[in-house]
């Protein structure tokens, strides 16, 4: 049976939920999460949203920010759109019902932070739960619309693209691919739907889960890029992987994030001995950006042989820790670490893909109908590092200028496009007899990356990551093809096509920039590599 909507949504943090309850006055719109709805990397995010709300700051400033950090290969023109519109979003957010931390009794009096690579108070926040406080508002609209049906513990296989003909009078014109919707498992009863949309928009998170240390929780796998580079949409920037400076280190914390904005309120990076080595690496210390954090961490590390450095805020009033980051406080607490008397471990994890589905500043990506926005994007924001706390920003922005384009496209094309889906075939396929198959290359994938495609890499460790990667890829397909899909399957799929396009594009980079570092080329060349990564799928 096909299932009909007018607009499907492929995740449930802030890129998707946003543009759901936009589209939600002119269409029915299904959202498909492969979990519960607000298990997103949104609802995990700490620090805040960056965006002009102060006197002593302005979009120029903003903006010379996020270019400095993206080291040279930001889109200038999607920059300054975003940094221009961010404040709109975030009052629309207020008026939501979303509740950030203020200084005074006006309604966007916020209380400012400041973060690494920010040279002004510019980070609305709530708490030191600013995503959950976003994903909570969203998602308590989205559950009251009568428009909008949530299906959750269902994944998306694949997007269903062909070959399409729009009719206008006596001309037909051929696109070589058209979107209109996707295979999906429902992970409740391991039964596939198919499901036509008129417009699919990817909004499922990033991709960090190829690696074996990682901010991100386990959902982070990368699926809307694999899926849209399978269906033929061109990718960018996949070598950009941004590791955040400072994970907790506890072997029962997995993947706890001690936010950016501890640096931000005075915390400083000292090593085993007690002694504050930044310095040694930049005159901003720690308020440098994260990539030359990370790496000075790194570096540390693999001076002197410790398992992590140390993130010490006890030189800062008591009271104000609890108060400035509650969650942080509690959570260390469970690990045995008071953060008002101890030094926190920490070790960089990765975090964040500045690479994506390549899209236009509309969230339109060059397969007809197909939308992206957030992390699974890349929109030309962040360029090679994004600067702390615009994450949230572009996902605002983006997800509304996806909502204007689409709508129109939407009601453009109509009942105009002639059509025909074929439901999944699953004539001779068995039940797995093998999932140790599947374990053992989930394991091996994110080690081989961690090892070899990790913050520092070398065209030799990229080489041999590349020759085991496409190994591994033949065994997977060979699986997928004979047995029932399972979301595990899926998943592992989607991370193997994930990891060889981030190896094929750090290979195709012969310098260093940002979040890429190659010891093989330590400099930027400006007059070579000024210019986007960009792999596309020969169909």
């Amino acid at each position: 049976m096909i299932q009909k909507t007018d607009f499907l949504v492929i995740g449930s943090g802030i890129a998707g939920l946003s543009y759901a309850l936009k589209v939600a006055e002119f269409g029915t719109v299904t959202i498909i999460t492969k979990k519960q709805i607000q298990q997103t990397n949104t609802a995990l995010a700490q620090g805040g949203v960056a965006a002009v709300f102060s006197d002593i700051d302005s979009f120029e400033l903003h903006l010379k920010d996020t270019l400095g950090a993206g080291d040279g290969l930001c889109n200038k023109e999607v920059a300054k759109m975003v940094v221009k519109d961010g404040p709109d979003r975030i009052r629309e957010l207020v008026h939501q019902g979303a509740t950030f931390n203020k200084k005074g009794k006006g309604e966007f009096d916020f209380a400012l932070g400041q973060e690494g690579g920010h040279s002004a108070k510019r980070i609305v926040y709530a708490h030191d739960l600013t995503g959950k406080e976003i994903e909570d508002t969203l998602v308590e609209n989205v559950k009251n619309n009568k428009n909008i049906t949530i299906l959750e513990n269902h994944i998306a296989i694949n997007l269903i693209t062909f070959q399409s003909s729009i009719r206008s009078g006596l001309v037909v014109t051929q696109h070589e691919s058209l979107c209109c919707g996707a295979y999906v498992l429902d992970t409740n009863t391991g039964n596939i739907q198919t499901f036509y949309a008129g417009v699919t928009l990817l909004a499922t998170g990033g991709a960090s889960k190829v690696y074996l240390y990682t901010s991100n929780p386990d959902i982070a796998t990368g699926d809307g890029i694999a899926m849209a580079y399978r269906a033929g949409a061109s990718v960018a920037n996949l070598e950009f992987v941004q590791f955040h400076p400072t994970c907790l280190y506890h072997p029962e914390a997995k993947n706890f994030l001690i936010s950016e904005a501890v640096r931000g309120e005075g915390a400083l990076l000292i090593d085993e001995n007690g002694r504050r080595f930044m310095e040694d690496y930049t005159p901003d210390k720690e308020l440098a950006c994260r990539d030359v954090v990370a790496r000075a961490i790194d570096s540390e590390l693999k001076k002197t042989g410790a398992d992590s450095v140390f993130l010490d805020i006890t030189h800062k009033d008591p009271e104000f820790i609890k108060k400035r980051f509650p969650n942080i406080y509690a959570r260390c607490l469970q690990y045995g670490i008071d953060m008002t008397k101890d030094p926190i471990p920490v070790v960089p994890a990765a975090h964040y893909m500045c690479g994506g589905v390549a899209t236009d500043l509309n969230g339109k990506t060059d397969v007809q109908r197909l939308y992206a926005v957030g992390e699974t994007a890349c929109t030309g924001f962040h360029g090679a590092n994004r600067l702390a706390s615009n994450s949230l920003l572009e996902a605002l922005v983006y997800s509304h200028r996806a909502f204007e384009t689409s709508v129109k496209e939407f009601e453009a094309i109509g009942n105009k496009v002639m059509v025909t889906l074929e439901p999944w075939d699953e004539t001779n396929i068995a039940d797995s007899d093998e999932a140790i198959v599947v374990s053992h290359n989930w394991d091996e994938i994110r080690r081989l990356m961690w090892n070899y495609v990790g913050i520092v890499r070398s065209d030799k460790r990229l080489e041999r990551a590349l020759r085991r990667i496409k190994n591994i890829k033949e065994e997977i397909n060979d699986y997928y093809w004979d047995f029932k899909v399972t979301s595990d399957l899926i998943e592992l799929r989607n991370l193997a096509t994930i990891a060889e396009l981030i190896i094929q594009s750090a290979l195709q980079r012969k310098e260093s920039r940002g979040l890429h570092y190659n010891i093989g080329y330590p400099d930027k060349d400006d007059r070579n590599f000024l210019k986007q990564t960009l792999l596309k799928k020969k169909l």
